[in-house]
């Protein structure tokens, strides 16, 4: 399989499975990729995702450009009816991506589409569409610009450079950097503390900075405070109060 899912306990793992391919994901493995995810959205138990690639060398290098070739439907007749390849990574659970090797393309614009990232020491991260005389279309441009400094974000989107691990850590596109060997175990010890916070406190506080990002500073303030007021009365909420007067470690059940 291109993709595959395992899942342990609150954590799912999500593993791009085509390392004699640089991870390049063919036609297929994108409808196995979507699958998965709709497979996360929809399970209960699963609070927070991994996304990584097999193998040393890559993450990901993006969509497997020998057999991707342009469809014979024009765009305009796809455009209204085709889900957006990214789309079904759009949720209030958070993506954690693990980083083992190249980002590129489609790979990086992957990356850029999870909540957090980390990677290894021998990692690098670009766009190179300008290169093969195409431009990145799952969100790229937008999100690069939005994480990075613009001048280099700029200067990746128009040259095709590559950013180093050591300089994506420096201008904030992952947060940690570590050895190859260590790169699943920190992934993981970030999972689990996540998944020990309360599903529902995660979730409104990833949807207050994804949709308070696009509106003004007042109206997101504004926004905030009404998450704040539809926590307030949760079980979930009485439960970390409780917890924390009896000095136990939190049950929280979503609710």
């Amino acid at each position: 399989m291109g993709v595959l899912l395992r899942k342990d306990k609150n954590i799912a793992y999500v593993t791009l499975n085509r390392p004699e391919a640089m991870n390049a994901l063919d036609p297929e493995s994108w409808a196995e990729l979507h699958q998965i995810w709709r497979e996360i959205k929809a399970d209960p138990e699963i609070r927070v995702s991994i996304l990584t690639g097999a193998g040393e060398r890559a993450f990901c290098t993006g969509s497997d450009m020998k057999k991707s070739m342009p469809p014979k439907e024009s765009f305009a007749s796809t455009y209204f009816e085709e889900e957006h390849l990214l789309a079904p990574m759009d949720m209030w659970k958070p993506i954690i991506c693990a980083v083992n090797g190249f980002a590129i393309g489609g790979g990086l614009e992957m990356a850029l589409a999870c909540d957090l990232r980390i990677a290894v020491s021998t990692a690098s991260f670009g766009l190179s569409e300008v290169k093969v005389g195409s431009l990145p279309g799952l969100g790229g441009t937008q999100r690069l610009v939005r994480t990075l400094p613009k001048a280099v974000a700029m200067k990746m989107l128009l040259t095709g450079d590559r950013l180093d691990a050591l300089q994506a850590c420096q201008y904030g596109l992952v947060s940690d950097v570590v050895p190859p060997e260590n790169l699943m175990d920190k992934a993981k010890e970030i999972a689990e503390k996540i998944a020990n916070n309360a599903p529902l406190s995660i979730k409104a506080a990833k949807q207050a900075v994804v949709i308070g990002s696009d509106l003004p500073v007042k109206q997101a303030s504004m926004y905030e405070y009404l998450l704040w007021g539809i926590l307030r009365d949760t079980e979930d909420r009485i439960e970390g109060r409780v917890a924390f007067a009896e000095k136990r470690p939190p049950q929280y059940q979503g609710k």
